[in-house]
């Protein structure tokens, strides 16, 4: 039990750190909001619970295959926010995202990478 809650509270402290370089800086919130944290910490606790090699192996390649995909957001959320607020923003990326997942997992296919 006490492995979990670490689990959580140095996961959890990863994004609470973002924020707040974030509030401080927005060049170095991007920058450090960019960096694969979320993916390194998931790669290590795989390993640490002695996921198989090909299990860690393969979350990262799919966590390249469902960034891409991901990246639009990042243009079109501030262009938006401006226009029509935070929150139907924030829903107008979310639906856009989901819309270039589908998009981009139909475009992969075709060369012989399943996503969905």
């Amino acid at each position: 039990m006490q492995y979990i809650i670490m689990k959580y509270l140095i996961t959890a402290g990863v994004v609470v750190l973002v924020s707040e370089f974030a509030k401080r800086s927005d060049k170095l919130g991007g920058l450090v909001a960019a960096l694969p944290m979320v993916t390194v910490l998931t790669l290590i606790w795989l390993y640490v619970e002695q996921q198989p090699t090909s299990k860690i192996a393969n979350h990262a390649y799919y966590t390249f295959w469902y960034v891409l995909p991901t990246l639009p957001m990042f243009l079109l959320f501030p262009y938006l926010l401006p226009k029509i607020g935070f929150v139907f923003t924030l829903i107008s990326c979310v639906i856009f995202t989901m819309l270039m997942f589908f998009l981009f997992a139909l475009v992969v296919k075709q060369f012989g990478v399943n996503l969905l």
